[in-house]
């Protein structure tokens, strides 16, 4: 059991089991993407662990940057993307691998996608830690997914509720 303020969580993944995932998604990736030369693009602030994680991984030429992007209060998407950081590099006939913490409206990143598809790139893949398929609204194609969740609210691993939380190894859902 985690307390976090005035909420409490449990734990549903082991961090050892996001580790050892996480490495099979690079191994993924590093097949996939042999010559290829790809740009990664972290969703900040909570896939800084799975992107850090991730890279060390990746042992093919390979680049990152990182964006942050927020449509989320408290413990529930707003529906409202701020872009807060803007991309710098020149994605123009790049490929692109989005790393997500977590995809569940998919809302941030059709939002993303829309705007980099309109750059010019050749392709544009997503990889996400966590999935929850039964928020989903948007039709998204998410190549590389590390685990399926339930429609939960979670923290950990660079999630967070209201700041806190990120620094936790495992993956933890609200207790309702």
């Amino acid at each position: 059991m985690l307390k976090l303020k005035d909420k409490s969580f449990i734990k549903i993944i082991d961090h050892e089991q996001v580790f050892q995932r996480v490495r099979e998604m690079a191994e993924d990736i590093n097949k996939d993407y042999e010559g290829k030369n790809p740009l990664f693009i972290a969703i900040l602030n909570g896939a800084f662990m799975f992107a850090s994680d991730l890279m060390k991984q990746i042992n093919i030429p390979a680049e990152i940057t990182f964006i942050k992007v927020n449509s989320y209060s408290a413990t529930k998407s707003t529906g409202n993307i701020k872009e807060l950081i803007g991309l710098q590099e020149n994605i123009f006939k790049r490929n692109l691998i989005i790393i997500e913490d977590i995809v569940d409206t998919g809302n941030t990143l059709s939002h993303l996608l829309e705007g980099f598809s309109a750059l010019g790139t050749d392709s544009i893949e997503i990889a996400t830690l966590l999935h929850k398929p039964d928020a989903l609204q948007r039709d998204l194609s998410i190549k590389y997914v590390g685990f399926s969740i339930p429609n939960k609210f979670v923290v950990g691993y660079g999630m967070d509720y209201d700041g806190y939380g990120r620094n936790c190894r495992d993956i933890f859902e609200l207790s309702e």
